[in-house]
């Protein structure tokens, strides 16, 4: 006889760089019974998915899909449709998803040009311009949300200069979409990828991917195969497209879910969903600085959704994250690379940005920070006044 019994996840407030919370509705959506991947009420669930994501990306593009996996995926879907061993690719290297993106451009055997800036930087107009039309590339890389600092690298003017030359812009939202303006066409990106289990509030396993009329004019010129037969994304086209031609079996259910997320979001509207970000956002932020911390990236620079505060000197980040797990079941993570040990990484994302997370982790912090000498007071009072004001 087995000794395994139904496995029951412990409760946590997730408030890390992801997963985020699963909105309750969508968990009902995936408890639907499961229908064929062929099945025509299936595909109007793909159209839909499809509808509500160019609401959200801030696109017209016919070819906005959902891959199965994680974002990772869609990255790699990315790079594999548009990256060989005679592409020129100008990456702008700022955090850890940009070296991973560069990565995988180097797999492809790519010429690799790398503008370089510390984690948690960015890079102006005149910087994004200069290094493009001296490299004269034929993709761009950038990444929008830089999930490892918490850094916002506005795209408009590396889209501009980058289509300047003729190339192809690939922009990484997986931490933005849904959470914050991303503006497909308004910036000019031609290839975004993101993840359904940050600010959509999805569990994880799909990548919604975007291409512009430019992308997928190369795609389809392309004569050389992807190296990836699953990732080729000339032929999950068809299984998209109208001739539904068979690729793989998709799941089913995590389409469900992505369905549900995306038309909560409608239902919120998508600029209340915004406003309510950056409001939980600076509500944190006033409450984090009241309690005698800074944040790891410049004002005007940061994202809503992922917050990168300093751990204080003389605090240890690992004994701090594990009390907020085991006392009052938060999780929230520690920076890695060159920020290790040194910033807390906080995820206020789809369903986890709410008025009373944020409250709860700054009173939390602030009795763990006292433990650990760092004297601190204030900081869901700060949060307040921001809520009032």
């Amino acid at each position: 006889m087995s000794d395994y019994s139904f496995f029951e996840p412990p409760q946590r407030i997730l408030l890390g760089p992801g997963p985020s919370m699963v909105d309750p509705q969508v968990y009902l959506a995936m408890a639907a019974p499961i229908i064929g991947h062929t099945d025509p009420a299936f595909f109007g669930v793909l159209q839909d998915c499809a509808a509500m994501m160019r609401e959200v990306m801030g696109t017209k593009n016919d070819f906005t899909i959902a891959i199965s996996g994680t974002g990772t995926s869609g990255m790699e879907a990315a790079v594999v449709n548009f990256v060989d061993d005679s592409t020129k690719v100008a990456m702008f290297a700022n955090g850890y998803f940009s070296d991973r993106l560069t990565e995988m451009c180097d797999r492809q055997g790519a010429d690799i040009a790398r503008l370089e800036k510390p984690w948690g930087e960015t890079y102006s107009d005149d910087e994004a311009r200069d290094f493009i039309l001296r490299e004269k590339p034929d993709i761009v890389g950038f990444v929008h949300a830089e999930t490892s600092t918490g850094a916002l690298q506005p795209g408009k003017a590396i889209c501009e200069a980058a289509h300047e030359v003729g190339a192809l812009v690939i922009g990484d939202a997986v931490t933005s979409l849904g959470g914050m303006p991303v503006e497909v066409d308004a910036t000019g990106i031609d290839i975004l990828y993101s993840g359904t289990q940050k600010c959509l509030s999805c569990p994880p396993g799909l990548s919604p991917l975007s291409l512009s009329p430019s992308a997928l004019e190369r795609l389809r010129a392309r004569e050389r195969r992807s190296v990836s037969w699953y990732l080729d994304l000339k032929l999950i086209d068809e299984y998209w497209g109208a001739s539904h031609r068979y690729h793989h079996t998709t799941p089913i259910n995590m389409f469900y879910a992505l369905r549900e997320g995306l038309r909560l979001i409608h239902e919120e509207g998508l600029q209340n969903r915004f406003d309510r970000h950056k409001l939980n956002h600076e509500a944190f932020v006033a409450g984090i600085e009241a309690l005698g911390m800074r944040m790891h990236v410049e004002a005007g620079k940061r994202l809503w959704t992922l917050n990168t505060p300093v751990v204080p000197e003389g605090v240890d980040d690992a004994v701090l994250r594990k009390a907020l797990l085991d006392d009052y079941s938060i999780e929230v993570l520690g920076g890695f690379g060159p920020l290790a040990g040194k910033v807390l990484r906080v995820g206020l994302m789809g369903a986890s940005s709410t008025r009373a997370n944020v409250l709860l982790l700054l009173h939390a912090l602030e009795t763990l920070l006292n433990k650990q000498g760092h004297k601190a007071s204030g900081g869901a009072a700060a949060a307040e006044a921001v809520y009032a004001a």
